[in-house]
């Protein structure tokens, strides 16, 4: 359903009751290719596997990059219009309130986000699998892939919940998939950890929210909570929808509750690493913005201001965390980047808090999603160049990255581009518009000092953004020692080369004509 059809709290209507032929469903299967169609190839690849010798296991590559391309090309029949199915009623309305999967707006955008950054994900593993079984990886990256494309289409608890766990999963078995490493194996504990108390906090507040509702569905939650304070089940409903944003918060990494992103990021294979920070934050972002706005809006009033405090609170402590690291650390440039996905959580979560105080949520919504479509092109670009870079410096220390500019002149300019863009300073245009078309949500509601915290954040994030970007221009000193396989020309792999070459056209597009990415992410939202 699209958020323009979701009424403010005074004005919620008591939920339609309509009787099902026993448990029989509705059940349209058009709206679920961008779903089905990673979950058979999963299977696929999975048993092609067995029949291939393995120097012909990069086949695998190329099909799961063929099928996320069919998957998205499976959204465009669905731009029409909204759809619903598995629906409780024979109806044919993609509006009703009892539907578990509709198909609208808000979630095409977000799962040609999902497919869009699964293949840039795709491209960036192709030429980095030498240590990992290519089977397994593949189908464990494809069944993630599958939630993360439900997601944004879930319209009751348990199939949220579902798929928020089809996502996490198969992300933390690919975080550990590299077994002779010690990092690989700590970083997928960490997560493991992390994911499974989150996954409890999350149900423990959901079994509450249905208790004190006594329904599943979405639309129906928001109108059947107890808005006065009238008996215990208002206190259990505030206890549940506090612990289900806790728990997605968990799986955000939002702080304070971040503190396993940096090492996770570090020990995980880059591919996998950039797929969590993109993918995986947009999936879970989806869910948090259903509950919230859909579910949960007749309580506004709470989570509103808990998740300002939350959005400030990320932000600073993400740009804190990324100014502090150090050049000669090692995987130092991808915990910058972990902490610098801390930060930007914090932002995304800013129009959030200002769609609480709205009438009509659908224009702050549409920023979020606007921002996490910039942020995931210029993300994975960045990671595509430090996946280029680690082909000669296996340590990934920010100091390997002094002077680039000489070795690899192309690499250190799409970089460049790609942090100016995270900066939201020219020529990176579309940072630019989507940090100030998230910073007049805030300032257009009751969340001015929020927007005040945002820019100082923002004047944060220019100095470890800049300072890497200084770093790749500066002049390399003659003594400095040459990295391993510097000396050599090092050939750049096809499929890390496009994964480089499709994020930088698509960040220098979008910067020549950024308001099409808020008008594609608001669109029928409106």
């Amino acid at each position: 359903m699209a958020f323009a059809h979701v009424p403010a709290p005074a004005h919620l209507p008591a939920p339609a009751v309509t009787q099902a032929a026993g448990f029989a469903q509705h059940v349209d299967w058009s709206p679920l290719g961008p779903v089905l169609i990673p979950a058979a190839l999963a299977v696929a690849v999975l048993v092609a596997d067995l029949f291939l010798p393995p120097a012909r296991k990069v086949l695998l590559g190329w099909i799961t990059a063929a099928g996320l391309l069919a998957a998205g090309l499976a959204l465009v029949p669905l731009r029409g219009g909204p759809s619903a199915t598995f629906c409780q009623t024979r109806s044919q309305s993609p509006h009703t309130a009892d539907c578990s999967y509709v198909t609208d707006h808000f979630t095409l955008a977000i799962q040609a986000l999902v497919l869009g950054g699964a293949l840039l994900t795709t491209l960036l593993s192709i030429s980095t699998l030498d240590e990992m079984p290519a089977g397994e990886y593949w189908f464990l990256l494809l069944s993630s892939v599958t939630g993360a494309a439900l997601l944004p289409a879930a319209r009751d608890l348990a199939t949220l919940i579902v798929a928020l766990e089809v996502t996490t999963l198969p992300a933390f078995a690919l975080v550990g998939l590299r077994r002779d490493d010690r990092h690989s194996s700590e970083a997928a504990l960490k997560f493991f950890l992390t994911s499974v108390t989150a996954t409890a906090v999350a149900l423990l507040g959901v079994s509450f929210v249905y208790a004190s509702s006594g329904t599943l569905f979405l639309a129906q939650i928001g109108s059947a909570l107890p808005l006065t304070d009238a008996g215990p089940l208002y206190t259990v409903a505030h206890v549940g929808v506090a612990l289900t944003i806790v728990g997605f918060a968990f799986k955000l990494a939002v702080a304070p509750f971040h503190f396993w992103v940096p090492d996770t990021y570090a020990g995980a294979p880059l591919p996998i690493a950039a797929y969590l920070s993109v993918v995986g934050k947009a999936a879970g972002f989806s869910g948090l913005i259903l509950l919230v706005v859909v579910g949960f809006r007749p309580y506004a009033h709470a989570w509103g201001p808990a998740i300002g405090v939350l959005a400030a609170l990320t932000m600073t402590v993400g740009n804190v965390g990324a100014l502090r690291q150090r050049p000669d650390v090692s995987r130092g440039a991808v915990r910058l980047l972990a902490w610098s996905s801390i930060g930007q959580a914090g932002y995304l979560l800013v129009p959030m808090a200002a769609a609480a105080s709205a009438d009509d949520p659908a224009h702050e919504i549409g920023t979020t999603v606007a921002y996490a479509l910039m942020y995931a092109v210029v993300n994975l670009g960045a990671f595509a160049v430090v996946a280029l870079v680690e082909r000669t410096a296996p340590l990934s220390r920010l100091a390997d990255y002094r002077a680039l500019h000489a070795r690899r002149p192309a690499a250190a300019l799409a970089l460049a581009f790609f942090l100016l863009c995270l900066a939201g300073l020219p020529p990176g245009v579309i940072g630019l518009f989507a940090k100030v078309a998230v910073f007049s949500t805030a300032v257009g509601t009751q969340h001015g000092w929020l927007a005040v915290v945002m820019a100082v954040n923002v004047v944060i994030a220019l100095v470890y953004y800049l300072r890497w970007t200084a770093l790749l221009f500066a002049r390399a000193p003659e003594s400095a020692p040459v990295a391993v396989g510097e000396a050599a020309v090092v050939r750049t792999p096809f499929a890390l080369g496009a994964a480089v070459a499709l994020t930088a056209a698509a960040g220098l597009a979008l910067s020549g004509a950024p308001q099409l990415v808020l008008r594609f992410a608001q669109g029928s939202l409106l």
